[in-house]
């Protein structure tokens, strides 16, 4: 798979000489550490430190003054798939899940991944019903858990049944 994965988003410069601030979407800096390019090659990673807070600071070689950091605010920090390291038993990025078609545990299909949030306790996929219905809710939550979440594969995403219910 080659799609990009985003990994981070430049959230603002940090200090008067180019570093921005990043906030991560992964699990701590190791995997952006790996990478030295980011879209397509775009921006070029000559350090990167934690921040102490869950983000990281980081310096881009295209990025020499403040002004040149604040211009890559709202940045996503992207890599292809193929050039990041092969996930454990049960692990995923984001990006492998968003857009997978979803089904019940019986075959009915509800729907495709429109989004994963996490508000502290465990990953929860959004996911936008199909076909839409006029009235009610359009998208509904499942947390990603082993009861609610069964298997996924390239293919789709199979969640038990119950927690498709309106």
């Amino acid at each position: 798979m080659t799609k990009p994965v985003t990994l981070a988003a430049i959230a603002g410069a940090h200090g008067v000489a180019g570093e921005v601030r990043l906030k991560l979407f992964g699990e701590g800096i190791a995997t952006l550490a790996r990478q030295t390019n980011f879209n397509d090659g775009a921006l070029t990673l000559v350090k990167i430190r934690e921040d102490g807070k869950g983000g990281a600071i980081a310096r881009f070689a295209e990025s020499n003054s403040r002004a040149d950091a604040e211009r890559l605010r709202g940045t996503l920090l992207s890599v292809p798939r193929d050039a990041l390291p092969p996930l454990g038993e049960g692990e995923y990025y984001h990006a492998d899940l968003i857009g997978l078609t979803v089904v019940t545990d019986t075959g009915a299909v509800v729907g495709s991944v429109l989004a994963i949030e996490n508000f502290g306790a465990t990953d929860i996929l959004e996911i936008a019903r199909d076909p839409v219905p006029e009235k009610g809710t359009k998208t509904f939550m499942v947390p990603i858990i082993p009861a609610a979440v069964l298997e996924w594969d390239e293919h789709r995403l199979v969640i038990a049944g119950a927690f498709a219910e309106e």
